[in-house]
């Protein structure tokens, strides 16, 4: 269990007391695949040479799922550890947030198979599809829920990648993985939880990066499946970058403005994990020191929306109490959002 500081007393999953004045960490779990690829077997596996996705990404080896494994059961492993770091039982949770752009089946959602398996009576349950800034998005919500209900959140960020890339295009499949990271939320009247939150959108780009088939609009034909229309493509990467690095920078000004604080007050930059040289361009442009940030991409790969809760599970050790801790994101949509948490 986390150290706690000021925590309320533990409700029933609603009440009608008074708002809690923030949202808490009470707990972190993480969820990745066994089996590992190494770069090195991607790029003999792609024709690539040897050292070049280690060179243009960072990224050494991606967690991927076997055969048998899907999204929800990445997420119960990841919301089970969360639960059990916090102590808390499952009829303490009111809400589940499941942060992912790979469900297990377009219908029905999978939080509320998740729900089940975890034994969360009491929750109500719900998909978000906010790709890489999913759990960002998520976590804004579950704030706003924990504070007004006075109960506590379970939000997960689980995706599997590995089944929506095209294994023969480098530019993504040398980069996306699996994984899933999950965190408890709960009422608190004290400093800790979180501070600020600070979400944005823009539509005009919705193309750098989707799966161009099987919703509303393309649905699904076996000549679409043939020509690989159901994998995720990325139309033009450089700009997509250039757009990322500076929407993760811009998130974090805004949030901290908002909240009043500065980049000195800044103990933790947890940045969505997509490679190494956007992690890069974005602290250069914001302005963060190396030492104060976060970055395990070498080892995780880009699993989208579970990558900051994975970095906050995998990583939770380096944290004190009373450590400000600023995550931002910017994914498909595009969709960029920041949150701090005072830990």
């Amino acid at each position: 269990m986390l150290p706690e500081q000021s925590l309320t007393t533990p409700l029933p999953a609603t009440t009608t007391a008074a708002p809690a004045r923030r949202a808490a960490v009470l707990g972190v779990g993480a969820a990745l695949p066994a089996h590992r690829e190494p770069s090195t077997e991607t790029e003999r596996r792609l024709g690539l040479p040897p050292g070049w996705i280690a060179r243009r990404t960072g990224i050494r080896e991606r967690p991927l799922v076997g055969p048998d494994e899907a999204t929800s059961d990445l997420a119960v492993r990841a919301g089970a550890a969360a639960l059990a770091q916090a102590e808390l039982s499952p009829e303490r949770i009111g809400l589940l947030l499941l942060a992912t752009s790979t469900p297990d089946h377009l219908l029905p959602p999978t939080a509320p198979v998740v729900t089940h398996r975890l034994g969360l009576k009491r929750a109500g349950a719900v998909d978000l599809a906010g790709a890489c800034s999913g759990f960002l998005y998520a976590l804004a919500l579950a704030d706003g829920y924990v504070r007004l209900q006075r109960t506590c959140v379970l939000v997960i960020g689980a995706n599997v990648l590995s089944r929506r890339t095209n294994p023969d295009d480098p530019k993504t499949s040398a980069l996306f993985a699996d994984g899933a990271g999950a965190v408890v939320l709960g009422p608190s009247e004290g400093p800790r939880g979180i501070v600020a939150c600070w979400l944005g959108a823009d539509g005009s780009c919705w193309d750098d990066l989707y799966i161009p088939a099987g919703g509303s609009r393309r649905p699904l034909t076996p000549e679409r499946v043939a020509r690989g229309e159901h994998l995720m493509y990325m139309k033009d990467g450089r700009a997509l970058f250039r757009r990322a690095a500076t929407g993760m920078a811009e998130a974090g000004r805004r949030v901290l403005q908002q909240a009043g604080l500065d980049l000195d007050d800044v103990a933790w930059w947890i940045p969505h994990q997509a490679n190494l040289r956007l992690i890069e361009e974005a602290r250069r442009q914001l302005g963060m020191p190396e030492a104060r940030t976060v970055n395990l991409v070498d080892r995780i790969g880009n699993s989208s929306a579970a990558t900051i809760p994975l970095a906050l599970a995998l990583e939770a050790h380096r944290f004190a109490p009373g450590d400000l801790l600023l995550l931002t994101a910017v994914g498909a949509g595009l969709l960029s959002a920041a949150v701090l948490i005072q830990w």
